[in-house]
């Protein structure tokens, strides 16, 4: 028998407080203000977890509160200067902006501002707006979604009840849309309940590691957009940088790899901190102070990875289906935009016939400037997975001038988790050891993103089958989780010993995702921490 819990009843719950959520959430009480809408979000506060090096496309901003100029979110910044780097160890090459990278009339930001000023504007509106309530199950009644349970707290390491214990709450509601992200821990429940990628390509993701530095007035230009390709990765990786001022001598800087890459000795955090100490890098940080420091995972599989997006009960929207525009390094927009589709076919269902699955949301989003915007660069990414650096760039050029995004084939992607080498074939990577004043240390990181959990509380990081690690991780690839982990959450310990056996600091977890995906025989489960764990991300990242 279930656990006996309070129950609340909405018209409309959305699980997910970033940009597609809560524009969701505006777009409801705009079409309906006596709606009862429900939002949910794990952090503490709405944008303790938002994190992303931003430059905002307005378009779906535009749309969903066109005056929002008048008083825009804090440090919003408009783009000005583009530019678009190819790096070698020594030199720096200026390239031509492609196309999609064109930045002019989008705005430099804090998405976590962004968050936050959204969320302002959705309690206004009359959303009811929970931080800090995590959702750790969904409601499912005779195979329709019927909401959540969030807010489950004090079970103990041992699994038992403490003495602070809480059931957490039943959220009911006649709709529930899921706006939890990448890999979000629900979402990725439903894709196996429902079967919803039966019909589209694996998702395959990147890692993006981001800083935010204060650097002296006399270095700062407001409004750089700079991205960098090339070093110091080698060809068979795919991946980048960006570097964006914005506000009051701001920086954000960060390194995305995809974590379709085969060498099982490559860290990314340690490739960001290599490539911030290059010639063309270094200058630009020199006598500043690194202010925060996040990381998060990203979908990088476009139109040809998007999940069906409605089953009886609920639909998902933004990140967690995978609408980010890799070539155009932006996906706020497309999120944004298909939260607001997704709020409109609700507002419309719950006016009519109530019907239990939403035709009329995919039938919105394939009508919408969402899907030819994703189509036209489908065979951008998936290129340099089979081509390399150097084929990927003749690909994309070739896809995007002479074919201009209309080619007649789809190219396909594969599951990141097969990709790696075993760790005997592979080229080991020395990376060279942090100066502390440009690169840094994984634990000096952590600690600046404020992230904490409950250490009374079950770990979140669950190895499925624990005797897998040893002959697989261990014995074939060395370990990679202690590598790609950008948080220090997973050490292979007792090696001189003989006696190797994993270690997992959950409490280090900044909520990037990035073992739950990247993991060789997928033996690793990201669950729902307690509500309000986590990261906590500052203004301006």
């Amino acid at each position: 028998m279930s656990e006996e819990r309070e129950a609340m009843e909405f018209d409309v719950l959305i699980v997910g407080g970033g940009p597609a959520g809560l524009a969701a959430a505006i777009r409801l009480k705009q079409l309906s203000p006596e709606m009862s809408v429900c939002l949910v979000e794990k952090g503490s506060e709405i944008g303790a977890h938002t994190l992303s090096g931003a430059v905002l496309e307005p378009r779906a901003l535009d749309e969903l509160l066109p005056d929002w100029r008048d008083s825009p979110p804090d440090l919003a910044t408009p783009a000005g200067d583009d530019r678009f780097m190819l790096l070698t160890e020594t030199k720096a090459f200026k390239l031509p902006t492609p196309p999609q990278m064109n930045n002019h009339g989008n705005y430099v930001v804090s998405l976590g501002n962004v968050a936050r000023w959204l969320g302002a504007k959705a309690e206004a509106l009359g959303v009811e707006i929970y931080p800090g309530f995590a959702a750790s199950e969904t409601l499912i009644e005779d195979g329709v979604v019927k909401g959540v349970v969030a807010g489950v707290m004090g079970i103990q390491k041992d699994g038992e009840k403490g003495a602070d214990y809480q059931p957490g709450m039943e959220l009911r509601a006649t709709y529930t849309i899921f706006a939890e992200g990448c890999r979000g821990s629900l979402t990725k429940q439903l894709f196996e309940t429902y079967d919803l990628r039966a019909e589209c390509q694996p998702q395959t993701f990147g890692i993006g590691i981001k800083e935010l530095w204060e650097i002296p007035k006399e270095k700062h230009t407001p409004g750089l957009v700079w991205h960098s390709a090339g070093w110091p990765l080698k060809s068979d990786t795919y991946g980048g940088s960006f570097l964006y001022m914005f506000g009051e001598n701001l920086v954000t800087i960060g390194f995305v790899v995809g974590l379709d890459y085969p060498n099982p000795w490559l860290s990314p955090f340690d490739e960001f901190q290599r490539f911030k100490q290059h010639p063309a890098v270094r200058p630009m940080l020199e006598g500043g102070k690194r202010v925060s420091y996040g990381a998060r995972a990203l979908n990088e599989g476009g139109i040809q990875s998007i999940p069906k997006l409605v089953f009886p009960g609920g639909m998902l929207v933004g990140d967690t289906a995978g609408f980010l525009n890799v070539p155009k390094i932006k996906g706020t927009h497309t999120a944004m935009k298909s939260g607001m589709l997704a709020a409109e076919a609700v507002a419309a269902a719950l006016a009519g016939d109530k019907a239990p699955v939403l035709e009329s949301y995919p039938e919105a989003v394939k009508n919408s400037w969402i899907w030819p915007e994703l189509q036209a660069v489908r065979n951008i990414r998936p290129g340099f997975a089979k081509y390399g650096f150097w084929g990927g760039m003749a690909n994309a050029a070739i896809d995007t001038y002479l074919f201009r995004g209309k080619a007649p084939w789809t190219m396909g992607h594969h599951p990141d988790n097969d990709s790696l080498k075993k760790a005997a074939e592979a080229t080991r990577i020395v990376y060279p050891k942090p100066d502390g004043v440009i690169s840094f240390d994984r634990l000096s990181s952590v600690f600046l993103s404020n992230t904490n959990h409950e250490e009374t509380q079950p770990a979140h990081l669950v190895l499925r089958d624990p005797g897998k690690w040893l002959g697989e991780n261990w014995e074939k690839y060395a370990s990679p989780e202690s590598r790609y982990c950008p948080a220090g959450v997973y050490e292979a310990v007792g090696v001189e010993e003989g006696n190797p056996h994993l270690v997992i600091n959950a409490q280090n977890c900044v909520h990037c995702k990035t073992c739950d995906i990247k993991d060789p025989t997928q033996n690793i489960d990201w669950k729902t921490p307690e509500g309000g764990g986590g990261p906590n991300y500052p203004g301006g990242m």
